[in-house]
């Protein structure tokens, strides 16, 4: 088992972790009771970002239309329309020894598709979380729980990856936004 995080904690990957290359990204949530007549399609994506915090390239926004970067050092693993079942509903690959030297932060978010058109929000999530495994030995390093902090939200920067020092450490972010995917997009500098 892994070391637990709370909002606002950061903690040191590769120094710890020596030898620590290849890490899965795995994402998961629930939804409440809910009677609305749609299926909730949460949307997990990666923003790869230079030291401001910005997209530089489109194609360093990785997310279901686009599944790998140029590098190959960041790759989800598909879109799970219903996140119906146990575990894990999206993963996302990192291999942090492809990682470009540009990109200093990945940060990893979760959207819900289509949720003003739906009504649908944060709110009516509950369980999310983000684990980190090491993906030679599945082992899971790091966990960090979103909690029921959002209501009106409907897109949420669960964490992020970041250089320092030349190792890679982990932030448990969950800072949530309103205006979905089209917001997170703009707020890393992406034209929607």
């Amino acid at each position: 088992m892994g070391i637990n995080l709370a909002k606002g904690q950061r903690i040191d990957l590769t120094k710890t972790n020596p030898g620590l290359t290849k890490v899965i990204v795995g994402l998961g949530w629930d939804t409440n009771r809910y009677h609305g007549g749609h299926d909730f399609d949460l949307d997990a994506s990666a923003f790869l970002t230079d030291a401001n915090s910005r997209v530089i390239q489109d194609s360093d926004f990785i997310f279901y239309n686009n599944l790998i970067d140029p590098s190959g050092a960041v790759e989800h693993t598909g879109d799970n329309r219903t996140g119906e079942g146990d575990g894990d509903d999206e993963q996302i690959k990192i291999d942090f020894s492809k990682v470009p030297s540009h990109i200093h932060r990945i940060a990893i978010t979760v959207t819900i598709h289509d949720a003003d058109l739906r009504n649908q929000n944060f709110g009516q999530v509950s369980n999310a979380f983000v684990r980190l495994l090491d993906e030679e030995s599945n082992r899971e390093v790091l966990r960090f729980d979103l909690g029921e902090d959002f209501s009106v939200e409907t897109a949420v920067v669960i964490c992020e990856l970041y250089r320092h020092n030349g190792d890679w450490k982990f932030s448990a972010v969950g800072s949530g936004f309103a205006g979905g995917l089209a917001s997170l997009c703009r707020n890393f500098g992406l034209e929607v």
